[in-house]
C-alpha cells in the first residue's frame, strides 16, 4: 500500500512538472512570436499573458493585443484572446474570441467586428512545423460595422478547413440569416419589401496549395492556391438565385485557368441592383443586358442564365468571345 502511495505521489509530481514546463513554454512562445513579428516590422503589441488551467488544461489569456502586417495592410486590435489546449497534447488548440468589439483595418477601410461566442478550434499535426490538420470557426450572432453603420450581419457563422491530403484542404462555409446592413441596402436602393436576409449562403470547395498550412504561414509566407475545385457556391436572396461551380488551375503568378459554371435566376434584377449601386454605369446597361440576354437565350430559358466561362491566358471567355481580364488569385 505504501508503495502504491509513493507511485501516485511521484506520478502527480511528474505530471505537475510537465504541466508547469508546458504552460510556461506556451506563454513564453507567444511572447517570442510577438517579438519576432516586431523584428520583421509589424506592429505587435501585447499587454500581458495570463496562465492557468492546472492540472488538465494549458491556458494563456492574451490581453490588449494589436497586430498589423505592413505588407498585407491588415491590422487587428482586441482587448482579449483566450487560448486553451489539453495538457497531454497542446496541438489541439481552442481560441475564444472577445465578445467586445474587435477593431479591423484593411486596404478596404476600417471596421469593427462584434461576435458572440466566437471560437476557433485548431488541430495540429505533431512536429515542429505545426502543420494544420483541421480549422473550425463558429459563432453566434455577429456583425461587421463601420462609421456608416452595420455592413453585414448574421445569426451564426460556420467555417471549416480540413486537410484531406498534404497541401489539399476541404472548405465549407455557411452563414444563417446573412443580411447586408442599411448602408448597403441604401446603396443598392432596395425597397423595404425586399427581404432583409439571404435565404441561403453556403460554400463547398477543395483547394490545393503549393505547401501545407503550418507555422510558416504566419512566420514567412502564405501558402498559395494552385488548384481550386469549387463544388458549390450558392446565394439565394429574395428573387435572386446564384450558383457557381469551378475547376481551376493557378500558375505561379496567380493566374487562373479552367472553367467556371454559372447559374443565375432573375438576372435582370441583378442588373438593376448593379446599376442602382453605380457598379454598372447607366450607359453600359443596355450593352450588358443585351449580352446577358444572348447568354440566357442560349441556355434555353430567357429568365435564367446557365453558362460556362473559360479562363485562359489571363482572360475570361464565353465560347470564343473575351469578356474581361481574369482576377489574380494571390494570398498576401
Amino acid at each position: 500500500m505504501r508503495k502504491m502511495v509513493w507511485i501516485v505521489i511521484l506520478a502527480a509530481l511528474a505530471w505537475s512538472g510537465w504541466w508547469f514546463v508546458a504552460s510556461t513554454s506556451l506563454r513564453s512562445g507567444i511572447s517570442v512570436w510577438f517579438d519576432a513579428r516586431k523584428a520583421e516590422g509589424w506592429q505587435a503589441e501585447l499587454g500581458e499573458v495570463v496562465g492557468g488551467g492546472f492540472p488538465l488544461t494549458l491556458q494563456a489569456g492574451l490581453r490588449d493585443i494589436a497586430l498589423a502586417d505592413p505588407d498585407a495592410g491588415v491590422a487587428v486590435q482586441t482587448s482579449r484572446l483566450d487560448i486553451s489546449a489539453p495538457a497531454w497534447w497542446p496541438g489541439d488548440v481552442t481560441v475564444a474570441l472577445d465578445d467586445a468589439p474587435i477593431q479591423l483595418a484593411s486596404p478596404l477601410g476600417r471596421s469593427t467586428l462584434v461576435m458572440q461566442d466566437g471560437v476557433l478550434a485548431l488541430n495540429l499535426h505533431p512536429g515542429t512545423a505545426l502543420e494544420l490538420e483541421t480549422l473550425g470557426w463558429t459563432s453566434g450572432p455577429w456583425q461587421v460595422e463601420d462609421a456608416a453603420g452595420a455592413q453585414v450581419q448574421a445569426d451564426s457563422l460556420t467555417l471549416t478547413m480540413v486537410q484531406s491530403a498534404g497541401p489539399q484542404y476541404d472548405f465549407t462555409a455557411q452563414a444563417n440569416q446573412f443580411a447586408p446592413g442599411d448602408a448597403i441596402r441604401a446603396l443598392l436602393r432596395l425597397p423595404d419589401s425586399f427581404p432583409r436576409a439571404f435565404d441561403s449562403l453556403t460554400l463547398q470547395a477543395a483547394v490545393t496549395f503549393d505547401t501545407p498550412w503550418d507555422r510558416r504561414a504566419l512566420d514567412t509566407a502564405r501558402p498559395q492556391p494552385r488548384r481550386i475545385d469549387l463544388h458549390l457556391a450558392e446565394a439565394r436572396w429574395g428573387d435572386l438565385r446564384l450558383n457557381f461551380a469551378a475547376a481551376l488551375d493557378i500558375d505561379g503568378a496567380g493566374t487562373p485557368m479552367g472553367v467556371v459554371s454559372l447559374q443565375a435566376e432573375n438576372w435582370r434584377t441583378m442588373l438593376d441592383l448593379a446599376e442602382a449601386s453605380g457598379v454598372l454605369p447607366n450607359a453600359l446597361r443596355g450593352q450588358a443586358e443585351g449580352i446577358l440576354q444572348l447568354l440566357a437565350n442560349a441556355s434555353g430559358n430567357p429568365a435564367h442564365l446557365d453558362v460556362e466561362l473559360t479562363l485562359r491566358d489571363g482572360n475570361i471567355y464565353f465560347a470564343f468571345f473575351p469578356i474581361g481580364p481574369a482576377p489574380k488569385l494571390v494570398l498576401r
